[in-house]
């Protein structure tokens, strides 16, 4: 062996063998909450505009909020679902509508 690939096998031979103890971020659900005066096309176009779905789901999720109580929008890390249930409150507040949404841990 030369002195360059012994240089080579010390270095290769020197990096940490364990691995590193990194975890899976805690996920939170983005849960809106029906109530009675909030209308159904509003409710559609916030799950569209803000959380991206298509109409067929946006509106499969707005039954389940008009029928269940709630309706789970999405399921984010926390600083994604804080954002998304903030972009909610701010567009339902913005439109006169008393729209109810939060985070609860998945």
């Amino acid at each position: 062996m030369n002195d360059k690939e012994l240089n080579q096998q010390k270095e290769i031979s020197t990096l940490p063998s364990e691995k590193s103890d990194t975890q899976k971020p805690s996920l939170f659900k983005v849960v809106m909450l029906n109530d009675d005066y909030t209308p159904m096309e509003f409710v559609v176009e916030v799950l569209i505009t803000i959380f991206g779905m298509n109409k067929n789901n946006a509106t499969k999720i707005m039954l389940d909020i008009h029928t269940k109580g709630k309706g789970i929008c999405g399921i984010y890390t926390y600083e994604i679902a804080e954002t998304r249930v903030d972009q909610v409150m701010r567009m339902a507040k913005h439109h006169q509508h008393p729209l109810l949404c939060s985070m609860e841990e998945d």
